[in-house]
């Protein structure tokens, strides 16, 4: 971590050169090893180095210049000062991005300790294990046409001229598999699985292998479904990337632009289910890859989102904390336009539901697991959404794989007709959330 410290000293004594007073500067290296496999052989290694920094500077009227970076040596350094220096000229003379009132805060426990990167050797080797593995698991089973075993280190700072200085360093490992089948008169079907771990040692492959097993197997058995009104089960995956989809809901730059479906003076107001509570909480314990501090070096927290259905906080920068005479929570990122974008959704049930409903018991209900199109399906702005999905119906615990369906509605309505939010939660990779029964919604088969 020397290096931050390095960089921080050339950046203030470029900065005394040139006569900066007032600059920060974010910086990121990623060291990223993936391979792919197909049919025994290796598809695909690929191993990349990406190092990134962006550097802010605010001139004597206050108004700031930005430029980025790959360049972290005392010359580049001084170029990118330079040009960001020049560039404060024609920076916005509203809203002027300040340095956050946090970056100084100090940080307990940040993370410096890495995992030891495994030889690429060893990750094709696991991963052709584990395809070798999943083929063997049904005749049906005929290719894992998506495939990949990751590892990745990350190292982050954020370093400003009121002396500031965060670091932090941590490591990934992920797997992921996607199966395809064939039989006779039948059409293909698919699943799929991910597990996301500190190191490949603790990776959970097995796991992965078992899962995307047993879901695939699942699927082969599949019948049209009615076009229809069901009550819903959104699996923690699906809820989560349709919370995802709608995330304007709790944005505050988005509200700002009039890109939202809040307005600011929504705090308060019972937008959900009172079963349901949402945080944003980049500390959660299951956040493998948690980052300590933003772009901004202010550092991330728990941010209540929905509270018993209440919504009750918005995701800020410090540039629109000020605005909304609030703090900033820790999602922003760095820039010339500073975005803010949720770290790590944690969904849990709250309050005391009208009955326990379980899958083991319930008549007719559709549990889906995998929503698609999200790109194409989502109108963000009006909170509607028309997606295709992969998933069962479930009649007493029997599960029926439906051959394909669409499912559509308005998020804001689904949030009100929340039924009923299971206990047991799941790690995703957008954050942790249980099963959520959705009272009822349209279903078009085809």
């Amino acid at each position: 971590m020397t290096k931050i410290q390095e960089i921080a000293t050339y950046a203030q004594e470029n900065a005394a050169k040139l006569g900066i007073k007032k600059f920060d500067i974010y910086g990121s290296t990623v060291d990223d090893t993936s391979v792919q496999v197909d049919q025994g052989e290796p598809k695909q290694v690929k191993a990349s180095n990406r190092s990134g920094v962006t550097v802010r500077v605010w001139n004597e009227d206050n108004t700031m210049g930005v430029t980025s970076t790959t360049d972290v040596d005392p010359k580049g350094l001084e170029l990118a000062l330079k040009t960001a220096y020049e560039a404060s000229f024609f920076g916005v003379k509203e809203n002027i991005p300040d340095f956050s009132p946090e970056a100084t805060i100090p940080i307990h426990n940040t993370r410096h300790e890495k995992a030891p990167q495994a030889p690429v050797s060893e990750l094709i080797e696991k991963l052709l294990v584990a395809e070798k593995q999943l083929l063997a698991t049904h005749p049906a089973i005929t290719s894992v046409p998506y495939n990949g075993l990751a590892q990745r280190d990350i190292d982050r700072f954020y370093v400003n001229s009121d002396g500031a200085v965060r670091t932090e360093s941590h490591s990934l490992a992920s797997v992921y598999l996607y199966t395809k089948t064939e039989e006779e008169n039948k059409k293909p079907r698919s699943a799929g699985a991910y597990r996301v771990k500190e190191s490949l040692a603790d990776l959970d492959i097995a796991g992965c292998i078992q899962e995307t097993a047993q879901k695939t197997i699942s699927h082969l058995n599949y019948e049209k479904i009615k076009t229809g009104k069901y009550r819903v089960v959104f699996s923690p995956e699906a809820f989560l990337s349709l919370l995802g989809a709608f995330s304007n809901l709790f944005n505050a730059q988005s509200i700002l632009d009039n890109q939202s479906l809040s307005k600011a003076e929504d705090i308060g107001k019972q937008i959900a289910s009172p079963l349901l509570s949402v945080y944003d909480d980049a500390l959660h314990p299951a956040n493998v890859g948690a980052e300590t501090f933003d772009g901004e070096g202010t550092p991330t927290r728990q941010v209540k989102l929905i509270e018993n259905g209440v919504l009750t906080s918005f995701l800020h920068s410090s540039g629109t904390a000020k605005r909304f005479n609030t703090t900033p929570t820790g999602n922003a990122s760095i820039g010339a336009k500073v975005s803010v974008s949720p770290n790590f959704y944690h969904v849990f049930a709250a309050g005391t539901p009208a009955e326990e409903l379980s899958l083991e018991t319930a008549e007719n209900v559709i549990l889906i697991d995998d929503l698609q199109a999200l790109h194409a399906g989502v109108k963000s702005l009006q909170g509607s959404f028309s997606l295709p999905f992969d998933g069962w119906l479930i009649n007493k615990g029997e599960k029926t794989s439906i051959e394909s369906a669409t499912v559509a509605g308005d998020f804001l309505e689904v949030l009100q007709s929340i039924v009923y939010v299971e206990k047991e939660v799941e790690l995703t990779p957008g954050g942790v959330s249980p099963r959520i029964w959705v009272n009822e919604l349209s279903i078009t088969g085809e």
